[in-house]
């Protein structure tokens, strides 16, 4: 009975105990990772590949997004009225501040390094003078081309590319050892990476004022004293004890410190902006706009002079000590901070081309007074006149600048043509200052007679500016 509910089964074959085998093998437990195949992984490593691939083609692609986008571009133009004032139009003049910190302040304390090279090299100012002389041309002249890019709507490519050759000079120099070197990273460099970033910055104040323009401009023009100032102290302090490389790398730092956190915090208002060529000829069609350019060309001429010789001036001609020479530096940058901070509330009530023209007058009267400093006590009290009445001149040039721009889509281009115009006075004034220097026998006479000459012809043009804007009435405001 038994055998009949027996089935008989025959054994598996050896193939389909294969299957079996490989069908459990290929049927993992829950909770187990399956391996791939070789296939599978083939596949796999060809899809990462081409992931990795597409991402390395995108990353030049958005670089380049990011470089043509403009900051103007984008279908969200701001309408609303100028802020004159708040957090972010403050902001912006704080760091433009720092921008003129950086740049032109570190133009300010050459004569300390005007100095220290002549003695380092051997060569006479004339020579010399061409570092200092090419770096703040090349700050001035380059005005023209990154206030175009600013209009253009490049102005966040703009500060970055200046920031980075600005480092580049700070820290290049660091490693210079012969003239040659000092004059392409010194000279070159940090002159062409501050033209890049000065005049955006510059620009970008004047577009979120209306009424507090003159003084939120003058503000930030004060970095350029304040610059001068700290640089001086680190240069006069530094240079002996660790040496020229390590001072420089230390002023590289600081310009790191300020211009990193300005390439963040500096926004252009998407206001609307009219195409414009590289150089607004017709500018120079407008008398008042010619008048006002010529006239910053002669007062930049004598102006600079003793910035740049007057620690020279000091050692050669009073016999004093190198450190007491460097201090003069730090004398004339120091009350130059008054010299823009008091005028800075005074033009505003005045406006600043009224203020301007007086300013320079004087200046360019204390500078035939020059002629009769022979003592220490007569060249600090020089220096205190000048320095002050000199600061607060040059700061009411981009607040007198912006007075006359009526419109903002033009204000980047029109103030960086002033300064480029400023920057071949720069270029041609100083080292024609040395070579008066040497042909009077290493006496100051003909410098001096000639910087008086050049800030008083200066004075003429800007007179004629103020009375075609505005006529002969001093209570006339711009």
């Amino acid at each position: 009975m038994q055998n009949d509910f027996i089935v008989d089964e025959e054994p598996p074959s050896a193939d389909a105990e294969k299957g079996l085998a490989s069908k459990e093998l290929s049927e993992p437990y829950p909770g187990t990772v399956t391996p791939l195949s070789q296939s599978q992984t083939t596949t796999l490593v060809i899809q990462q590949s081409r992931h990795s691939h597409a991402k390395s083609v995108n990353l030049p692609l958005s670089f380049w997004k990011w470089a043509t986008q403009k900051s103007n571009s984008l279908s969200d133009i701001d309408t609303n009225p100028t802020p004159d004032g708040g957090l972010t139009a403050w902001t912006v003049t704080i760091m433009a501040h720092m921008t003129a910190f950086n740049t032109f302040g570190f133009v300010n304390a050459y004569g300390v390094l005007q100095t220290y090279y002549v003695s380092r090299f051997g060569l006479p100012p004339s020579t010399v003078s061409w570092i200092g002389s090419v770096c703040a041309f090349l700050m001035f002249f380059t005005s023209t081309f990154s206030g175009r890019l600013t209009d253009a709507g490049y102005f966040h490519q703009t500060l970055l590319v200046g920031t980075f050759i600005q480092l580049l000079g700070f820290f290049s120099a660091s490693f210079a050892r012969n003239y040659w070197q000092i004059l392409l990273s010194h000279g070159i460099c940090i002159g062409l990476g501050g033209g890049l970033v000065f005049i955006p910055a510059m620009s970008l104040v004047g577009t979120y004022f209306t009424k507090r323009r003159s003084l939120a401009l003058a503000i930030s023009a004060i970095g350029n004293s304040f610059g001068g100032l700290i640089f001086s102290a680190i240069l006069q302090s530094l240079l002996p004890k660790l040496g020229y490389g390590w001072t420089m790398r230390v002023c590289g730092f600081v310009v790191m410190g300020s211009m990193i956190p300005a390439n963040f915090l500096l926004k252009p208002r998407r206001i609307k902006r009219t195409k414009a060529p590289l150089i607004d000829w017709s500018a120079f069609g407008e008398p008042i706009y010619a008048c006002f350019a010529t006239g910053m060309l002669f007062c930049m001429v004598g102006m600079w002079i003793p910035v740049f010789y007057l620690g020279s001036f000091g050692r050669d001609v009073i016999h004093v000590d190198t450190k007491d020479a460097a201090s003069l530096l730090l004398i004339i940058n120091g009350v130059g901070v008054l010299g823009r901070v008091i005028p800075a509330f005074v033009a505003a009530r005045l406006s600043p081309l009224n203020l301007m023209i007086p300013l320079s007058l004087i200046s360019g009267l204390i500078l035939f007074c020059w002629a009769g400093v022979s003592t220490h006590t007569e060249i600090i009290v020089f220096d205190v006149f000048y320095g002050f009445i000199m600061a607060a001149a040059q700061g009411m040039l981009p607040p007198s600048l912006g007075s006359l721009t009526v419109d903002l889509s033009k204000m980047g281009v029109r103030m960086g043509m002033v300064f480029s115009i400023c920057g071949f006075a720069v270029l041609v004034g100083n080292p024609l200052t040395g070579a008066l220097i040497t042909l009077d026998g290493g006496r100051y006479l003909y410098a001096q007679m000639f910087a008086g000459s050049a800030m008083t012809l200066g004075v003429l043009f800007l007179t004629a500016a103020r009375v075609l804007k505005s006529g002969w009435s001093i209570h006339a405001r711009l």
